[in-house]
């Protein structure tokens, strides 16, 4: 329970799990399922067999390529559960059993399948040469964070913000008179000397701040429900108390940690997000140029472009 009201998104592990793979995939799927286990690349023998059944098997390497489908800062979170990597295994022992019967059944030779094949293919690879490409364009950790220095100085306005505050919080859920009693007990018991984080760790229904000592970080108007954040700025000395505050979470002792007047954002606090803003601009840049120059060898048949988009135009 949090009293946030902008909380971000939690990304859905069915979506991320689902089995509506790319393309690439399921054109890898159906070039190894024809193949023995005897003439597979030896980094797949290696790798250990998570889930294997009628001649079908799938492979840590295996899931490790599925993955690459998640974002790379929750991949971690995914396939590093045992349920999830599970989930993934079972998708994909699925996949490779249909195209193992699909490749029996002769359609790996249907020109149409050939083609999506093909164009699944050449992803896989020109996706692994721009990955390779990425490496060597992008700036260094260093470079990139002289290049943050030089805009977060160039681009002041960009880094403002309004007046915020650090507070600390202690959440009783419920509405009824015995969570009112026991907010009003731990009120008292900070008043007589009691540690204020020791005390968010042992009796806060907000997990996710009581794990910190109740702290919520520094936060501007608008972010917290309207009861709390009066409250909260209310509050005018660092270790100063709040009274028992209702909202529709329940009960909140706050304490005030700090207050920061309107202004910019000191550079410390934007520096990670600069420095990857710039790396991945700088990486983007790079791939777009490369293409940009591979397609000025392009020639167009513009007759046959013509006759097929006349051939697939919608009928009326």
């Amino acid at each position: 329970m949090t009293v946030s009201t902008q909380r971000l998104s939690s990304i859905s592990l069915a979506l991320a799990l689902s089995l509506s793979a790319l393309a690439v995939q399921a054109a890898d799927q159906a070039a190894k399922a024809a193949q023995p286990a005897a003439s597979r690349p030896a980094e797949a023998s290696a790798s250990p067999v998570l889930v294997e059944g009628k001649g079908v098997a799938i492979t840590g390497l295996d899931v490790q390529a599925d993955a690459l489908r998640i974002p790379p800062d929750v991949r971690p979170m995914i396939i590093g559960r045992p349920a999830n990597v599970q989930r993934m295994a079972t998708d994909l022992f699925v996949l490779r059993s249909l195209a193992q019967t699909a490749q029996q059944q002769g359609m790996a030779s249907d020109p149409k399948v050939m083609a999506a094949l093909q164009v699944a293919r050449d992803k896989v690879l020109a996706e692994a040469w721009m990955a390779a490409q990425d490496q060597k364009s992008r700036p260094s950790a260093e470079a990139a964070e002289k290049l943050a220095r030089s805009q977060y100085q160039a681009q002041p306005e960009r880094f403002k913000v309004d007046a915020q505050v650090r507070a600390r919080h202690i959440l009783i859920g419920g509405k009824d008179a015995e969570a009112r009693a026991q907010a009003d007990k731990v009120l008292a018991d900070l008043k007589n000397g009691a540690d204020f984080a020791t005390l968010a760790q042992e009796k806060s229904s907000d997990k996710g701040s009581a794990s910190r000592g109740g702290d919520l970080g520094f936060f501007g108007a608008g972010r917290m429900v309207p009861e709390f954040e009066k409250a909260a700025f209310a509050l005018k000395q660092p270790g100063e108390l709040s009274a028992v505050v209702e909202s529709q979470f329940g009960f909140h002792i706050i304490q005030l940690e700090e207050r920061r007047p309107a202004g910019v954002k000191p550079f410390d606090e934007v520096r990670d997000e600069l420095v990857k803003e710039i790396q991945a601009s700088a990486t983007q840049n790079a791939r777009v140029a490369a293409a940009d120059k591979i397609r000025q060898d392009a020639k167009l048949n513009e007759a046959a472009l013509e006759a097929f988009t006349a051939a697939n135009k919608a009928q009326p």
